[in-house]
């Protein structure tokens, strides 16, 4: 019976080895395990706040809970992340077409290295994590909450240990194109925090939202070991500091580093803003935040991870042309799914609020502010979608510092309207949420002004008059949904009933999307064919995503790509 077991799941498992051969597979895949830890993410938001929302001292506790996740996450960003993301895989991949015993050593000496790096600067933090968590954040964060911040803080730097070990093994895996496995892993993670609040709840509070981090983390990387060591990776204690591509990796990494240390200071600077001007400000601008940030973790963030092994091979002046093509390629496909998305959380805000965040215990006027803040935050969607991407472009290229001075730019432009928001307006949170609103698309903008000037790939023909057909399909799609949604919600839909606002939500919601779907076609909207595509594919899948071939649309054509 066992043997059976065995072989059945080895059968039936060998998909999710499966090599994806091009960004369309491998962004698909992304997108749907994205899908998965999203709606995993949003459950357990649902329950952190069905859980810790009975009272004023469980919601300021809960406040606290978010505030925690900064300092940790910020070292881990700083440390891990930023040789990951910028350097580790285009080094490793260059080093496994050569040998791969040495992109293993290289592996193992990275990760040696910056794990006992981490170690050091968490024994530091953990020590002074009291007077760091009084030094960032504001007059209305109570002494109650920092105390909490400081111990939930403590136990989720142990937790970033297991998410460092595991990022190593996401980006070893990605540049073999093998993007299920590590596409899956945060759903595990978004499992362990539920499993955490429901087994520890009734004995530690909020506290086993913290103890859920760890168990989550731990799940996140140990779901990546079996494929790791099946492509051949064995960890080894070396840190072999004459390796030529180690030293090149720290060469490339302090404009990441920086980069990264900015975007974190301003994650930061939103903390102490928020808790400056309190009720409960931190809560709302982190849950407009999540809902804002899904459709970018569901189309921009997929793409440009899934573009980033493939751009890194396409670098040479031979390839330039495709490399110019996967670009606008990717923005386009991008832009296709994000923009509808934003027309769609800025009419739809309230109901989606409702239905994801408002448990009972969640008050009326919380549901209102936030509804107030994804709609400003929707605008920025399609514009932080497509950064991700033009990011990654940059790290391709083998360039870090350009991003670098582009993140320094747009976050103290951040810091300057946010100050003169919370000091001299009465706009509250909104304020922070206009910040945040304008300096994404300044960053955007920035990085379109300086790929240019590399590339000469940002043409009317092949960029902005696509980007324009679809910039246009979304807004009358708004326009058309509008209507339909007010008419539903007062004469049809009773929605203080949850069945009856699910219904509300997707009837306008299916609404919306044929218009969308309607003006795409009457735009000859390129891309509307590459979602034919994918719904074609849909009872093909194990062979599509095994065997599918990029389809470029070259930039000499009459059109784009998506």
């Amino acid at each position: 019976m066992i043997l059976k077991l065995s072989q059945f799941f080895s059968n039936n498992g060998k998909w999710l080895e499966k090599k994806q051969t091009s960004i369309l597979s491998a962004a698909l895949i992304i997108t749907i395990a994205n899908i998965a830890s999203s709606l995993a993410g949003l459950l357990r938001e649902r329950l952190l706040i069905s859980s810790f929302f009975d009272s004023i001292e469980t919601q300021l506790a809960y406040e606290a809970f978010q505030v925690a996740f900064q300092i940790p996450d910020m070292l881990f960003q700083l440390v891990i992340l930023g040789a990951v993301a910028a350097s580790f895989i285009p080094l490793f991949t260059d080093l496994k077409k050569s040998s791969e015993e040495e992109a293993f050593r290289f592996t193992s000496s990275v990760m040696n290295l910056l794990l006992l790096i981490f170690i050091i600067f968490s024994l530091i933090i953990g020590i002074f994590a009291y007077p760091l968590t009084e030094w960032r954040t504001g007059a209305a964060f109570t002494p109650e909450q920092v105390g909490i911040t400081v111990g939930l803080t403590r136990l989720m730097l142990f937790a970033q240990l297991f998410f460092a070990v595991s990022n190593f093994l996401t980006g070893m895996l990605q540049s073999y194109r093998r993007f299920i496995i590590p596409a899956i892993a945060p759903v595990l993670y978004n499992f362990g925090i539920i499993l955490g609040v429901y087994l520890f709840k009734s004995s530690f509070g909020i506290y086993s939202a913290g103890l859920g981090v760890i168990l989550g983390a731990f799940l996140h990387m140990i779901m990546q070991v079996p494929l790791a060591w099946k492509m051949g990776f064995r960890p080894k204690l070396i840190i072999d500091f004459k390796s030529v591509a180690l030293r090149k990796l720290f060469r490339m990494m302090p404009p990441r580093v920086l980069t990264i240390g900015i975007s974190e200071l301003q994650n930061l600077g939103l903390g102490f803003f928020a808790t400056t001007i309190g009720g409960l400000s931190f809560v709302v601008i982190r849950l407009g935040m999540r809902l804002m940030t899904i459709p970018i973790r569901l189309f921009g963030v997929p793409i440009s991870q899934a573009s980033l092994p493939f751009l890194a091979q396409e670098t040479g002046e031979e390839e330039h042309q495709r490399f110019n093509s996967l670009v606008i390629q990717s923005l386009h496909q991008i832009s296709f799914f994000a923009l509808p998305a934003s027309a769609l959380l800025l009419i739809l805000r309230i109901p989606i609020v409702r239905l994801i965040f408002g448990a009972d215990n969640f008050p009326w006027q919380t549901t209102l502010s936030t509804g107030r803040v994804v709609a400003i935050l929707a605008f920025s969607v399609a514009a932080q979608a497509m950064t991700q991407l033009l990011v990654r472009t940059f790290y391709a290229l083998k360039n870090t510092k350009t991003p670098l001075y582009i993140t320094l730019a747009a976050s103290s432009l951040f810091f300057t309207i946010s100050a003169l928001a919370v000091a001299y307006t009465s706009w509250g949170v909104l304020g922070l949420a206009f910040s945040l609103l304008i300096s994404a698309f300044i960053e955007l903008i920035l990085f379109i002004i300086t790929l240019q000037k590399k590339l000469h790939c940002f043409t009317f023909r092949d960029f902005w008059w696509p980007q324009i057909k679809m910039i246009s399909s979304s807004f009358l799609m708004a326009v058309f949904l509008y209507l339909p949604f007010k008419i539903l919600d007062e004469l049809v839909f009773d929605t203080t009933r949850t069945l009856e606002l699910v219904a509300l939500t997707l009837s306008t919601s299916t609404i919306g999307m044929l218009v969308y779907i309607y003006f795409s076609m009457l735009f000859e909207v390129k891309e509307l064919n590459y979602l034919n595509k994918l719904f074609s594919t849909m009872t093909r899948w194990r062979q599509f995503l095994a065997s599918s071939k990029e389809v470029l649309v070259e930039t000499s054509a009459d059109g784009n790509e998506m």
